[in-house]
């Protein structure tokens, strides 16, 4: 397994050593099923906004409440190797809930980020970080690419 990829209070206590070291820490979550260029790049933007980019992944069981049971495509452990295997990223937890309310709340990082397809007072944990002097950002999205309209896609070459 990936030394990148921490349970929650691995995280806590990192998060507590960064601080000390007066590091931006950039949170995130999400999904991230069939990884695709759009999440490299919406990662990628995230990294930017700090020095450490600790991102949430929704479990199994999580995915399968937001999405519906035929979601996820590509299991917990593969798509947590896979995103803290990239680049910008420096930690990955699981999380099981449907929302990573818990996890902010005990994480408080620096900078909160989602896709510009959230409007900001929408955003779970913008109070925790806002009210801890914290920024809650957005970042556009370059191109149209989702798990959704890839398996599409893939529906539609492969059911001719």
């Amino acid at each position: 397994m990936n030394s990148s990829i921490k349970t929650l209070d691995e995280i806590v206590e990192i998060r507590k050593n960064l601080k000390q070291q007066n590091k931006k820490v950039v949170f995130t979550n999400g999904v991230f099923d069939i990884l695709h260029a759009g999440h490299v790049d919406y990662l990628t933007k995230a990294k930017e906004k700090g020095d450490v980019l600790i991102i949430a992944l929704n479990s199994d069981s999580s995915v399968r409440k937001i999405k519906g049971e035929l979601r996820p495509i590509v299991p917990q452990h593969e798509r947590a190797f896979i995103i803290a295997s990239l680049k910008p990223v420096d930690y990955v937890l699981l999380f099981d809930e449907e929302t990573p309310y818990e996890v902010i709340k005990k994480i408080v990082p620096d900078v909160l980020v989602k896709g510009a397809d959230w409007a900001i007072e929408n955003i779970v944990g913008r109070d925790i970080v806002e009210a801890n002097g914290g920024s809650v950002e957005t970042i556009q999205f370059v191109n149209n690419q989702s798990t959704t309209n890839i398996v599409q896609i893939v529906l539609e070459r492969f059911n001719k």
